[in-house]
């Protein structure tokens, strides 16, 4: 049982990355576009897993991964980026995957992280 945040502001790129992930035994998500959009979703419902772009919206996603850690801890974390040398911060070290998102790809990183 995984419960996964996916930090994304293209939502057709977040669907595939859910169903990817729930092929993969991930069981609930909760969605999020913006920094502050990813920090109450983890606030109000943990994770145990998180998704993450770089470059959203409104803030980044390595920013957002950085509050959710120093509120709640570190988790596994796969940064998902078309620009993943951008990546930064992105502590702790997450796997990092270019997009498009292999699918063998996402579904091995997420068994390797939960």
């Amino acid at each position: 049982m995984c419960h996964v945040l996916i930090i994304e502001d293209e939502p057709f790129i977040a669907m595939n990355i859910q169903t990817m992930l729930e092929e993969a035994g991930a069981t609930s998500f909760d969605f999020a576009v913006t920094e502050a959009e990813a920090v109450a979703a983890a606030l109000a419902h943990p994770p145990g897993l998180i998704t993450s772009d770089v470059n959203l919206v409104e803030g980044t996603g390595p920013a957002a991964v950085a509050r959710i850690h120093a509120r709640l801890g570190e988790m596994p974390v796969i940064f998902i980026s078309a620009t993943p040398a951008e990546c930064h911060p992105c502590n702790p070290p997450g796997i990092i995957l270019g997009k498009p998102v292999r699918e063998s790809e996402l579904k091995h990183a997420f068994r390797q992280m939960v």
